[in-house]
C-alpha cells in the first residue's frame, strides 16, 4: 500500500457518475471517509445538482463534514467564453483545511445572467483538480476504463497524447470521451495523475489512489508516481 502520509495534506478530486450515484451498495462515502481520516482533501464533483446534495445528505447521516456548493457560491467556478473560467479557489481551500468535503455541482457563476449555467461535470473536475494542484483526480465512468477500438481490451495506461486521440474516435462513447479528455487536459495542466474508474467496484478510489493496485485507465504524463 502507497504511504498515505505521502499524500497528507494533498488534493484529490473525485468525479461521481450517475452509476455510481444510483448505487446503494456503492462504498464511495465510506472511501471519502478513509481519505479525509488519512488527512487527505477529497473533492467531489457530481454528475448534477439534485445528485450533489444527495451525496451531502447521506454523507452527513455518518458525520458532517459534507458541504454542497454551485459554482456561484464565493464565485467558485466563474463562466468563461470558452467555458469555465479561473476556479477560485479559496472556498475549497478554506474547507479542505478544516477537515470539510466539498461536494461541487456542475454550474459555472455568470454576472449576466440570474441563473448559474451548467457546465460538463468532466471539465469541471479538470478545472478544480488543476487549479487546486491535485494529487490525483479520478472519473468515475461505467465502463471501467477505456478500451481499445481495435481490440476492445482494457487499456491500463495513457499518455495525454494517446488519451486526446481516444477523446476524439466516435468508436468510444461519447460521455467516456469526455472523462478521458478531461483526464488528459488535467495531466497535461500539471496533476500527476488522473484515473478513469468503475466507482461501483467496492473500494475503488482507496484501491486507486493508496494503493499499487490499478482497476481502470490511468492517465500519466510520464511523471515518477508514488509507490
Amino acid at each position: 500500500m502507497v504511504q498515505a502520509s505521502s499524500f497528507s495534506g494533498q488534493t484529490f478530486v473525485v468525479r461521481v457518475d450517475e452509476a455510481t450515484a444510483s448505487d446503494h451498495h456503492a462504498t464511495l462515502i465510506d472511501d471519502l471517509h478513509i481519505l479525509a481520516e488519512r488527512s487527505l482533501r477529497p473533492i467531489v464533483v457530481a454528475p448534477d445538482a439534485a445528485t450533489a446534495r444527495a451525496i451531502v445528505r447521506t454523507m452527513n447521516r455518518s458525520t458532517n463534514t459534507a458541504i454542497a456548493l454551485s459554482g456561484s457560491d464565493a464565485a467558485l467556478l466563474p463562466h468563461g467564453p470558452s467555458g469555465i473560467g479561473a476556479v477560485q479557489t479559496r472556498i475549497l481551500d478554506t474547507l479542505t483545511s478544516a477537515g470539510f468535503i466539498p461536494v461541487v455541482e456542475p454550474t459555472a457563476f455568470t454576472i449576466f445572467d440570474s441563473d448559474d449555467t451548467v457546465v460538463i461535470a468532466d471539465d469541471v473536475a479538470a478545472a478544480i483538480a488543476t487549479a487546486c494542484h491535485a494529487a490525483r483526480a479520478v472519473f468515475f465512468h461505467r465502463d471501467g476504463g477505456v478500451t481499445d477500438p481495435e481490440t476492445e481490451a482494457l487499456i491500463a495506461e495513457l499518455t495525454p497524447a494517446e488519451a486526446l486521440t481516444l477523446a476524439g474516435d466516435a468508436r468510444v462513447p461519447a460521455d467516456l470521451r469526455a472523462a478521458v479528455r478531461a483526464a488528459a487536459l488535467g495531466v497535461r495542466g500539471g496533476i500527476p495523475a488522473a484515473h478513469i474508474i468503475d466507482g461501483r467496484v467496492a473500494h475503488a478510489v482507496v484501491i486507486e489512489v493508496l494503493t499499487a493496485q490499478h482497476v481502470g485507465t490511468r492517465v500519466t504524463g510520464g511523471l515518477l508516481l508514488a509507490s
